[in-house]
């Protein structure tokens, strides 16, 4: 079950963590940063296989939970927005722009990185 959200440990040696309630940038787990599970207050890639809980899964998680979750990533996203000096003005209209040209940018990366 889920309990309150959190950031969760950072592995030094950035080793894959799959399930669980400990680990930030891990997958498929409960309650902290990472991808693919739940009750997490935001999503936080440490680069690794993504494993993906089920929908309803996600479904059940309680409303106070996600509630906390959501409030917990809004701070910290204004905070990252503090730390690079960008209001919520700029992260919107960055985003806009950033979104126009997403999939030619993925594209671009995927070329250069078989050319390496």
């Amino acid at each position: 079950d889920v309990s309150s959200p959190k950031h969760g440990k950072v592995d030094p040696d950035n080793k894959p963590h799959v399930g669980g309630n400990s680990w930030a940038g891990g997958t498929g787990g409960r309650d902290t940063a990472g991808l693919g599970g739940k009750g997490g207050p935001y999503r936080l890639d440490a680069g690794h296989k993504v494993y993906q809980i089920s929908q309803a899964e996600k479904d059940a998680v309680p409303e106070e939970v996600k509630r906390a979750a959501r409030e917990m990533g809004e701070k910290a996203f204004k905070q990252r927005l503090k730390e690079i000096q960008m209001s919520e003005y700029d992260a919107s209209t960055y985003e806009r722009f950033s979104g126009a040209v997403r999939r030619q940018v993925q594209s671009l990366r995927i070329i250069l990185d078989n050319l390496q």
